[in-house]
């Protein structure tokens, strides 16, 4: 009885070791070629930049983008400046006025409500003129010299 416990044991424990033996393979096959060939291409891309609304645009901006342009992406030539911002309490929507710019230059006098500040493709254009900004007397060199009193002989 013990012999036939003994050959019936036997099988067993070859099965095991082909079965540890295949799963080891198995692990470093799947180890040793981790990255598909399509997945190399796909980690050289860049990721996708998120889009803003016009309030989380502006939240980065001083005074939250007060007297500032902002244009949505696929605008050409237009963007508004910004007049006046209520905000909600998440401080990433709310209402938004603003003056209408065409090439730069006001297109109406009057600010109006912005529609479409919640959308997410918003941007600032920084190129247009940016609020108390001036350019500084420029002042003659001859005039911050002090002038030399007459000599006395």
């Amino acid at each position: 009885m013990a012999t036939a416990l003994a050959n019936r044991a036997a099988p067993n424990q070859t099965n095991g070791l082909w079965r540890l033996s295949f799963s080891f393979l198995r692990n470093l096959s799947t180890a040793t070629s981790s990255q598909k060939p399509g997945a190399s291409s796909s980690a050289s891309k860049k990721p996708k930049r998120k889009k803003k609304n016009l309030f989380e645009v502006a939240q980065f901006l001083p005074n939250w983008g007060l007297g500032y342009h902002m244009a949505k992406t696929h605008w050409t030539d237009v963007s508004y400046q910004i007049t006046k911002i209520n905000l909600y309490k998440d401080g990433r929507h709310g209402k938004a006025w603003g003056v209408v710019h065409k090439n730069g230059l006001p297109a109406a006098d009057a600010s109006k409500k912005i529609s479409g500040v919640h959308k997410h493709c918003w941007r600032y254009i920084p190129h247009l003129s940016k609020p108390g900004e001036t350019t500084p007397n420029m002042m003659k060199p001859t005039d911050n010299v002090p002038k030399p009193e007459a000599q006395v002989a």
